[in-house]
């Protein structure tokens, strides 16, 4: 009985370290890729300088990177969506903003890259609006540039952003013939142009003085009581229609800023708007359908 007893529970103490091992193994396997290897241009001596987090944000940012969230194999698409999340270029909103969109993406059969961008708006900050749009320039290309390794197809490389990281992914949408490089290497040859964008409460720096014919499809999505962030996007839609450019806009009655993925909302309206997102995206070819 004892022997028993014992070997009962050396099983349980050998389960108890697998899945330990395994919870481990799962954290390391959660790929982090800086935008530039020996840090960004310019900047190199700060690339080692660690970050700040806590709660809902990360600051500090001095060397620029994305950390990848993979489709599920069993429902992967190819398609790719570069998030950007908000902060006011103060901070990065990274749970809410970040991981959030991330977790509903990979549930539509999507791989997301989350852009930790540097923020120009901090304290002593040695940054200026030019560099988080160099981030974001630099991280479509390099993302293109190793879509084999990820299994995604660059044709179906979208972006999105929140807030002020929705200025951050307009950048690109509507500017991605300019030259915003910062090392002009092989990957900075690559087109900068993402197939689409989400926006999600914009900040009004993304808007353009014109939407450009060539601009990606996009999906546009705010709440009326948004005094910061509401009004970009109904600019955006009529330039989208004036440029003939496919456009889907939501404009909620109820609501303010940075409700996020809705989940926390008193609004039914907002807990459900990712679920226009899937819409959107699956009668587009992107998304797989998700059951009602």
């Amino acid at each position: 009985m004892l022997l028993r007893l014992f070997y009962k529970q050396l099983y349980f103490i050998f389960l108890f370290l697998c899945l330990s091992f395994n919870a481990l193994h799962a954290q390391d396997s959660i790929q982090v890729i800086h935008l530039w290897e020996q840090g960004a241009p310019g900047f190199e001596k700060l690339k080692d300088e660690p970050e700040l987090a806590k709660d809902w944000w990360v600051r500090n940012i001095n060397n620029p990177s994305v950390t990848v969230y993979p489709a599920p194999k069993d429902i992967a698409t190819g398609c790719a969506v570069i998030v950007c999340p908000g902060g006011g270029f103060l901070n990065i909103v990274y749970n809410a903003e970040g991981r959030g969109p991330a977790k509903f993406l990979n549930s539509l059969g999507i791989t997301v890259f989350v852009l930790k961008y540097r923020l120009f708006r901090m304290d002593h900050s040695p940054y200026t609006q030019e560099n988080p749009m160099q981030d974001i320039f630099r991280a479509i290309r390099l993302i293109k540039s190793r879509a084999n390794e990820f299994h995604i197809d660059t044709a179906k490389l979208g972006v999105m952003g929140f807030s002020a990281g929705g200025e951050v992914a307009g950048w690109v949408s509507y500017r991605f013939k300019e030259n915003h490089v910062a090392c002009n290497d092989a990957i900075d040859k690559l087109s900068a142009r993402p197939s689409f964008q989400i926006l999600i409460y914009p900040g009004p720096l993304c808007v353009p003085g014109s939407v450009p014919v060539d601009s990606p499809p996009t999906f546009l999505l705010a709440a009326n009581g948004d005094e910061c962030c509401s009004e970009p996007i109904i600019r955006l839609v009529q330039m989208h229609r004036k440029a003939n450019v496919p456009v889907e806009m939501h404009l909620y009655e109820k609501g303010a800023h940075a409700f996020n993925m809705g989940h926390r909302s008193e609004f039914a309206s907002l807990r459900n708007w990712p679920q226009r997102l899937a819409d959107w995206m699956e009668d587009n070819g992107w998304a797989k359908e998700v059951k009602k």
